[in-house]
């Protein structure tokens, strides 16, 4: 509803403004009604209002005087003024005119001439509202770009200081990665499904977190096939509990209300927003790790990860002979020394947590093998990757025949690092993103055509390229889109279809991420300077 004051110093002109119209079906409601000028500004001292209508003569301050005041102020130069009027005199009404006034209506007011003028304010109302939603909604993916970036321990210290400005911090924060979990949901449903819940998520979380929702961020993780919802957790928000009572609710409520199976992986705990990365880093990690681990609500980084040798039973000499049999890359080797290994552990009752810390063990040194051989790759995701692709149904993670294929094809996976020929197959993938933009391209689909693990595939074109094959894929459609707006007159929802999106918020958001603007108002902009630049050459 829009606040109304009526300001007008005949009492029964005020009744009969009252019962003149259904103010409240045409959106208003009367809030105030004063004698003149000065009392009004006295009235918007302690009240808001958004549209005033006032008499054009009134003692003490008439109308043209208290819209005069009211324009040259920084507090209420906003407000919509009608002016009532008796007086049909032209110099009035340019007076009016003069200050910005949005109707001036002459006295005996009609129903109908009312009725006008205010759905007219309505209408003004209405485009406000709109430019101030498309303007928040830029301010809000400018902000969740900055955000990324520092996230992903991309930014400077003036980003680091913007994101600090617009969102509350404190001491002690962590991140968090928030998805949906399930190797049914994986396999089962389509990428526009998976996304749909993905805002649907983002959406609930914001909700959650109301006051502090700006800590949320969608796309964090530039890992393919990760649906994620990035969340900063400070130590202020839970304050009065303590975080794993905050987070099981928070977990619970998302869970009753997205009706999937939501995890939260928790990464370590750093100083402040500037070590933000590292934390992120840890979420990586665990979640690379996470095949080898019972299922759970919520994981956290101290508990998944920590590796203690000491006083510990390690089967240091069974997982070295494994670990040589994976660098070989000899399958029966590697399958000999899982047997091996198990027969161990199972000689020296090693089981539970003991158990598990050699197999981080193994994890670790898995990961150090890779990286010897290419420091640039995230090793973490392929290892997570290859950890999941190999579970299958009847299979318990972490079960003697998980690892033996997880090692099998992190053989696989080493031996085609030692292969420079797969850099040639970069500029195929290229040529064929350029030509099939519009399907649903994946890694995996590439990696099956020209034999590479698909995550190995993503990090070698990262490495050439600079951005993950998603923000490759992304950046070539969103080129195309600004070609058909600029030489077709299709509608936005149809370009975006026609570039593969299904999603037509997604495409403006990728787009305003992109080129800074709306489709629409990018489409406009180069209208107007194709415009001008053709009044330019007329005139010469």
């Amino acid at each position: 509803m829009l606040r109304v004051l009526l300001v007008d110093d005949e009492p029964f002109i005020l009744r009969g403004m009252k019962e003149l119209i259904d103010w409240k079906n045409e959106g208003f409601e009367i809030v105030g009604s004063v004698a003149d000028g000065e009392e009004a500004l006295l009235f918007l001292q302690n009240h808001d209002a958004d549209l005033i209508l006032a008499d054009i003569k009134m003692p003490i301050m008439d109308g043209l005087e208290l819209l005069r005041k009211l324009r040259i102020s920084e507090k209420y130069r906003d407000i919509y003024f009608i002016i009532l009027s008796g007086y049909a005199d032209f110099q009035y009404a340019q007076e009016a005119i003069k200050y910005a006034c949005n109707d001036y209506i002459l006295k005996p007011v009609e129903k109908e001439k009312l009725v006008q003028a205010l759905r007219k304010v309505r209408g003004l109302k209405n485009i406000e509202l709109e430019k101030e939603r498309e303007t928040k909604k830029l301010e809000n993916a400018y902000l969740s770009g900055k955000l990324i970036s520092v996230i992903q321990g991309r930014s400077d210290p003036l980003t680091i200081e913007y994101v600090q400005q617009h969102i509350r911090l404190s001491e002690q924060v962590r991140y968090i990665e928030i998805l949906i979990d399930g190797k049914n949901y994986e396999d089962d449903y389509e990428d526009s499904v998976k996304l749909a819940n993905q805002k649907q998520l983002y959406s609930i979380c914001k909700d959650y977190l109301q006051d502090d929702s700006q800590h949320c961020v969608m796309d964090v993780s530039i890992q393919e096939k990760v649906y994620d919802v990035g969340f900063i957790l400070c130590r202020y928000m839970y304050e009065s509990s303590d975080i794993k009572e905050y987070l099981g609710d928070f977990i619970k409520y998302l869970r009753e209300i997205l009706g999937l199976p939501v995890i939260m992986i928790v990464g370590k705990e750093v100083k402040n927003l500037e070590e933000i990365a590292k934390s992120y880093s840890t979420t990586r990690m665990v979640r690379s790790f996470q095949g080898f681990r019972e299922k759970k609500e919520i994981y956290y980084y101290e508990e998944e990860m920590q590796i203690h040798t000491n006083g510990i039973m390690l089967c240091k000499k069974s997982l070295d002979i494994l670990l040589n049999a994976i660098e070989q890359n000899n399958h029966a080797e590697i399958m000999k020394a899982v047997d091996g290994f198990y027969e161990e552990m199972r000689e020296r009752g090693i089981a539970g947590e003991v158990m598990r810390l050699n197999i981080n063990y193994l994890l670790f040194q898995l990961l150090h093998l890779a990286s010897e051989l290419d420091d640039s790759v995230n090793q973490e995701e392929i290892l997570r990757m290859i950890s999941e692709g190999t579970f299958e149904a009847g299979i318990l993670r972490g079960s003697k025949a998980h690892l033996c294929r997880v090692a099998c094809e992190y053989g696989d996976y080493l031996a085609q690092m030692c292969k420079d020929s797969s850099r040639g197959i970069l500029g195929k993938v290229e040529k064929e993103i350029r030509e099939r933009y519009a399907e649903n391209l994946t890694l995996k689909e590439f990696g099956e055509k020209y034999y590479l693990n698909g995550a190995y595939l993503g990090q070698l074109f990262r490495k050439k390229f600079g951005q993950s094959f998603k923000d490759y894929l992304n950046n070539c459609r969103i080129e195309q889109a600004c070609h058909l707006l600029l030489r077709t007159d299709k509608k936005i929802y149809q370009i975006a279809e026609m570039v593969g999106y299904r999603d037509l918020d997604y495409f403006v958001n990728r787009f305003i991420s992109v080129k800074g603007c709306t489709p629409a108002k990018f489409r406009k902009q180069a209208k107007t300077k194709d415009e001008k630049k053709g009044a330019e050459d007329l005139s010469e």
